[in-house]
């Protein structure tokens, strides 16, 4: 492997790509909501969905710099190698990365700004703070036990109903409640990490959920996320008087089943939490493409 393809690897993996459905599947679900409505316009279709993968790269970004420098990763961690910690990019590197991504957000942000005008002004610079202060600042969200509010909100209803309203100008509480279903599976992927991490974050004093409330809560707040999501769409259903083929998105539920039962027999093992975590992000696509097909039928 020469040296481009190895820096190319080293930023791949630098971007988790592994928590990249958190962002796509919330887009792909606030479009098929508006498919019933209004047209779907298909470059503002694009642009959201670019930006919100650029707004959750620049967080990834953001915090493998910032928990290097707070001292959260050390040798100790049991997950993925982050970057910065393992020497492999320079902090000043991972920083100004994290500031270009931002940046590159920010611009797709103007267009979809003229677009919806200022409530997804609002949506979009609460999304970039709120991904960088989930780390920085002397009270980062994800070290004083908020990380999971962070996510259900902005991961859900937020870029559920942000989607809907760039391209419906609308405001819908059935939208709001399905996007509760891709929070959820979001924030069971960030309760995994956090359980898997739960030994080195306490020792870094990092009072995520699982450090505060122990091993056996973070088991189950995975499960309950994980089976609350899978029930939302039956319960949109039941309000909407309508769109049953959104049902199908059910059939994703056997995916989630073995994350279940190895999150519930091994806890927090990092190898399993590891594997639970990609097999969380392909349950959260999978849920996300069939949900949004169901809709559209």
């Amino acid at each position: 492997m020469d040296l481009s393809q190895a820096q190319f690897k080293i930023w791949f993996l630098s971007i988790r790509p592994k928590t990249l459905p958190a962002a796509a599947g919330p887009v792909l679900i606030g479009t098929a909501l508006a498919y019933g409505d209004r047209p779907i316009h298909i470059g503002i279709f694009l642009a959201t969905i670019l930006a919100a993968l650029l707004i959750q790269i620049g967080t990834n970004l953001s915090n493998d710099y910032f928990d290097y420098v707070k001292g959260v990763d050390t040798k100790e961690r049991t997950g993925p190698v982050r970057a910065t910690q393992a020497g492999l990019v320079s902090p000043a590197a991972m920083m100004w990365a994290s500031v270009g991504i931002f940046g590159l957000a920010a611009v797709l942000g103007l267009y979809l700004i003229s677009r919806g005008g200022w409530p997804i002004m609002v949506i979009g610079i609460l999304s970039i703070l709120s991904g960088i202060l989930y780390t920085a600042g002397p009270l980062p969200l994800g070290y004083v036990g908020l990380g999971e509010l962070f996510v259900l909100l902005f991961f859900g209803p937020v870029a559920v109903g942000g989607t809907y309203y760039l391209q419906t100008h609308l405001i819908n509480p059935i939208v709001i409640i399905a996007g509760l279903a891709p929070g959820l599976i979001s924030t069971a992927i960030l309760a995994v990490n956090n359980l898997r991490d739960r030994r080195t974050d306490k020792a870094a004093g990092k009072k995520t959920l699982a450090v505060r409330m122990g091993r056996r809560f973070g088991v189950f707040e995975y499960i309950i996320c994980v089976v609350m999501a899978s029930f939302i769409p039956v319960v949109v259903c039941w309000i909407a008087k309508g769109h049953y083929g959104c049902l199908i998105s059910l059939l994703a539920f056997p995916v989630a089943w073995k994350s279940i039962y190895a999150v519930y027999l091994k806890g927090d093992d990092a190898l399993s939490c590891n594997q639970v975590l990609g097999d969380t992000g392909k349950f959260l696509i999978l849920f996300s493409v069939l949900f949004s097909a169901g809709w559209m039928l």
